[in-house]
């Protein structure tokens, strides 16, 4: 059996050669030619990642996988295309993946023995380039409208599927006969967790803003008033980062007065719309409500209704979950698993915490 670090140099082979045939695809439908100019040097950049991989397992005696464009994949990719700006297609695949250079820093630091030098310093750079990477969409997303509500989507989406279907999975255990009671308190807390989750979001970015404006202002002030008060005051930010007293007196030196520079390393900028964020996560949130609570309208009880709330629950999250997993080159397998049982957990217990309110309480309700 293949021990972990050839595993893990496996696992790493298969996600950057999906990567640069994903890119690949991207740039040859993109008609924008800076943009897939971008594209092509991140498909050559993941590629010499891949390339890194293969040598480092067929130096270890390894086979190395054999990976070829899906054309599931390139098919979704060429829709999704169609349908969205690639941005967008990029940020929805980076919800199936976390940050490529955490799971490189944790690969460096666990099996730096069995590493050499060269390795090593091969490793350091390709987690320099995915911070790279990922800085070049950071920057092109910030100038795009909407990037991030597609991303809550998603994941509102996915909120309140799961916790309707355990709200329902609990009343269907009080509300045995009276499936029909069961859907429209499902509504109702579905209606009220869209709300909150909808107020949420916008007094979150709204908050953000407001902050950002008075320290906007409060940085006018000081420079107007006091410029050495504006430097002292970006001295205690970067101490609170954690850099050092040289590195901190020579950003300090470096920047002088330059005001709009030491505004945008005190000020996080937002660009969100605290209404369409708001929108977003609470449509999100009832989208995913739908599909647990519509088999309790039809259905003659809720011992019947449950199974197909839980069915199309499982449904709408393995659709989900095989097209991420699809995009961004991971097991589907895995991804629906890890989005299913997350789900079906829910549902069991509150399941559980019904019936045992139900005998505590001595809730019997009939026909």
């Amino acid at each position: 059996m293949e021990n972990k670090l050839i595993q893990d140099a496996k696992e790493f082979y298969i996600n950057e050669i999906n990567d640069h045939y994903m890119y690949v695809s991207l740039a040859h439908i993109e008609k924008d030619e800076d943009l897939k100019n971008d594209l092509l040097k991140i498909a050559n950049m993941e590629k010499k990642h891949a390339q890194f991989w293969k040598k480092f397992i067929e130096k270890r005696g390894g086979n190395v996988p054999d990976v070829k464009p899906g054309k599931i994949k390139t098919f979704l990719l060429k829709l999704l295309r169609k349908l969205f700006n690639p941005l967008l297609v990029v940020s929805f695949l980076e919800i199936g993946e976390s940050a490529g250079f955490q799971r490189y820093y944790k690969f460096l630091k666990e099996q730096s023995i069995n590493l050499d030098d060269y390795e090593q310093n091969a490793l350091k750079n390709i987690i320099l380039d995915e911070i790279a990477h990922e800085t070049i969409f950071k920057e092109k997303e910030s100038s795009l409208a909407g990037l991030s509500n597609i991303r809550d989507f998603v994941l509102g989406m996915n909120d309140g599927l799961v916790e309707i279907l355990g709200a329902v999975a609990g009343l269907s255990a009080v509300y045995v006969y009276q499936p029909q009671m069961v859907a429209v308190s499902g509504l109702i807390v579905g209606m009220a967790g869209a709300l909150s989750m909808g107020i949420g979001a916008y007094i979150s970015v709204r908050s953000q803003r407001q902050v950002n404006e008075a320290l906007r202002e409060k940085m006018e002030i000081l420079f107007d008033v006091s410029p050495e008060s504006a430097l002292r005051e970006l001295e205690l930010r970067l101490k609170e980062a954690g850099l050092t007293e040289e590195i901190i007196k020579d950003v300090v030196e470096k920047l002088g007065k330059n005001k709009e520079a030491i505004k945008k390393l005190l000020i996080r900028e937002t660009d969100e719309n605290e209404v369409l964020s708001g929108l977003f996560t609470g449509f999100a949130y009832l989208f995913g409500v739908f599909f647990p609570v519509l088999p309790f309208f039809f259905a003659p009880t809720s011992y019947i209704a449950l199974p197909f709330s839980i069915l199309f629950a499982g449904l709408a999250l393995s659709i989900v979950a095989t097209v991420i997993s699809v995009l961004s080159g991971i097991s589907v397998k895995k991804k629906i698993i890890e989005m299913v049982l997350s789900a079906f957990g829910a549902a069991g217990i509150a399941y559980v915490f019904g019936t045992i309110m139900q005998q505590v309480f001595g809730i019997n309700i009939d026909v």
